[in-house]
């Protein structure tokens, strides 16, 4: 069946993974995504594996054309490119693409039905605006590192780029909300998405927490601070399980579970007030009646009677977990620079399955096919190419650097 985005083009200004992640989630339903960089490429292509990691996971599905803002022809070229799209996704610096004539104010003056996508660091109101956005900073300034790490211990920033893949998603969301309004009435609009909003409401719990006692959450390591036990670590004989029964009911069920009426009566932990004051008392009791037991044990019991508990995987133990590899969102994609394996969307539409076997282009692998689709001429696109003005796979510049 049809890709519910099928014959919507996309361009892609972004670099790094904000921007490049909505556009990556577009590619799976369906949309022709064409990402433009530098002829020198993008910044993610010039940080190691990392930023390899980056290229390969929130690219893949794209066409790449690669294109030198910095000259007239190269600006020429994009808003031509531009003024054939629907949507139009950026992470730029604020105003960063105005001087090319690609800001959301130039490109919705020539093209009023355009979406326009853009992820900014604080937003485009405050006095931030203008500042560089990077996911550490949203995580430190948003108030997650403050609530991360153990108690008494330094703030901590999550384990990986929580926010910036956060962003991806909420600009996808945004992009599509302000499409589908353009099939309505006919109007696009530029809408924004700022990291550390997404970084704030990421947390909208806590938050909601906060506005109704007036006292400033700390960091508690693990398990809820207010709740137990909850999200807490057990010991087992081989490693540690987490565990969820703070409910009356499912505390009282996961005693019986262990054969420990005991702890159900003992007056520290009667109430959720109770456990969560005696947590420690009670985490000592619950990894002794766990510790003879491996986590496939525990977790067959405490699971098998509705209980929420897990263990703590490793990525090589995640890879191997048969609902992950039911899933598949893993996959092998392969390009002319060889296999590798990628992390698929996480989600499905049966109607239209997505196509996950897509490769991560190369720098500029389609510019030429795009600059024909444009209505450059052959000799026009190796013109340009020899100029610099765009990269070409096999195509050496005679510009000067």
């Amino acid at each position: 069946m049809t890709a519910p985005l099928a014959g919507v083009r996309v361009v892609d200004l972004g670099q790094f993974i904000a921007a490049p992640a909505a556009g990556r989630a577009l590619v799976e339903m369906g949309a022709d995504v064409i990402k433009l960089e530098p002829v020198t490429g993008e910044g993610a292509r010039h940080i190691g594996i990392y930023g390899d990691a980056m290229v390969r996971t929130y690219n893949g599905g794209k066409r790449a054309i690669a294109v030198d803002l910095r000259s007239a022809d190269g600006r020429a070229l994009a808003r031509r490119l531009v003024g054939r799209a629907d949507i139009v996704l950026q992470n730029a610096r604020h105003g960063a693409l105005d001087a090319a004539g690609l800001g959301p104010a130039e490109v919705r003056r020539d093209h009023p039905g355009i979406v326009y996508g853009t992820v900014s660091g604080f937003g485009r109101n405050g006095p931030s605006a203008r500042r560089p956005g990077f996911d550490i900073a949203a995580q430190a300034e948003s108030g997650i590192m403050w609530v991360t790490g153990e108690s008494g211990g330094p703030p901590q920033r999550v384990g990986f780029p929580v926010v910036d893949a956060a962003a991806g998603h909420v600009l996808a969301e945004a992009v599509l909300a302000a499409y589908i309004g353009r099939l309505r009435f006919g109007e696009g609009r530029h809408v924004e998405v700022s990291l550390l909003e997404v970084a704030i409401a990421l947390q909208s719990t806590v938050w909601g927490e906060y506005f109704a006692t007036g006292r400033a959450p700390s960091r508690k390591g693990n398990g809820q601070p207010t709740v137990a036990p909850a999200a807490d670590l057990v010991d087992t004989a081989d490693g540690p399980i987490v565990v969820s029964a703070y409910t009356p009911a499912h505390f009282a069920r996961l005693c019986a579970l262990l054969e420990r009426p005991d702890l159900a009566e003992d007056p520290r932990f009667a109430t959720n007030a109770d456990r969560v004051t005696h947590r420690g008392a009670l985490l000592a009791e619950l990894s002794a009646a766990f510790g003879s037991m491996s986590r496939h044990d525990a977790l067959d019991l405490l699971v098998g009677q509705g209980l929420v508990a897990a263990s703590i995987d490793s990525y090589d133990e995640v890879e191997r977990n048969p609902d992950v590899v039911a899933g598949g969102i893993f996959t092998e994609v392969s390009s002319a620079a060889g296999s590798h394996r990628v992390v698929g969307v996480p989600w499905r539409d049966d109607a239209a399955p997505p196509t996950r076997t897509w490769h991560a282009p190369a720098l500029g692998e389609h510019t030429a096919d795009v600059l024909a689709e444009i209505g450059c001429t052959p000799d026009e696109v190796a013109a340009l190419a020899a100029a610099g003005v765009v990269h070409l796979p096999s195509v050496t510049s005679t510009a000067s650097a």
